[in-house]
């Protein structure tokens, strides 16, 4: 597995229930993986929550934007 091609945070989540979390899309080696990592600001540093490869029946533009039911 190559490094990170690409990234942007396409949710956040401000509010979440422990700390401020962010959905981010990412690219490595041309395949797209969602990781969700929470900020906790007290502790200075960033927790990766779960990361996953999106289904594409639930997202759209590139895995970007959820699909509306």
């Amino acid at each position: 597995m190559g490094s990170v091609e690409q990234y942007e945070v396409i949710e956040s989540y401000p509010d979440d229930k422990y700390m401020p979390s962010y959905l981010v899309w990412s690219k490595i080696d041309d395949v797209i993986f969602h990781i969700l990592f929470a900020a906790d600001t007290e502790a200075n540093n960033v927790r990766v929550v779960t990361a996953y490869r999106p289904d594409p029946e639930d997202w759209v533009s590139h895995m970007k934007i959820r699909r509306q039911t």
